[in-house]
């Protein structure tokens, strides 16, 4: 069963260089801060970061020593089964309550959990809708 709770995400764009996660997750480990969900991606020139960190206040301060200024925002976190289906259907409940995603990304590994990190039109109403039973 799926468990979804409102979490807090830093997000940025820098300018797109060779090393540059390197540079930014070197900043943020040095100053002992777990990264519990990363999304990154380079387009036109840029790189977009998304991130979910156990300090997002100190991680900003972090990122400010290498001139990047992260925003926080309201995401949707839901941990889930790591096994065939799960996803389709915390979409279907998505889908079902007439929420529109705008954007997701996931982490899964070989344990028996995943989360995955959505931000939506209604996060409020998109916890309710999976957390129901």
């Amino acid at each position: 069963m799926a468990k979804a709770m409102k979490s807090k995400q830093l997000s940025f764009e820098a300018a797109d260089k060779v090393g540059l996660l390197s540079d930014v997750t070197r900043a943020i480990a040095a100053a002992k801060i777990n990264v519990t969900a990363i999304c990154a991606y380079g387009m036109e020139r840029k790189a977009n970061f998304m991130l979910i960190t156990d300090g997002n206040a100190k991680a900003k301060k972090e990122l400010t020593k290498l001139g990047i200024t992260a925003q926080e925002e309201d995401v949707v976190s839901v941990e889930l089964s790591n096994k065939s289906g799960e996803m389709q259907k915390v979409a279907k409940k998505i889908a079902e309550a007439g929420i529109n995603i705008h954007y997701l990304y996931a982490t899964a590994s070989s344990g028996k959990t995943a989360t995955a990190v959505f931000a939506t039109n209604d996060n409020k109403k998109t916890i309710k809708v999976i957390n129901a039973k």
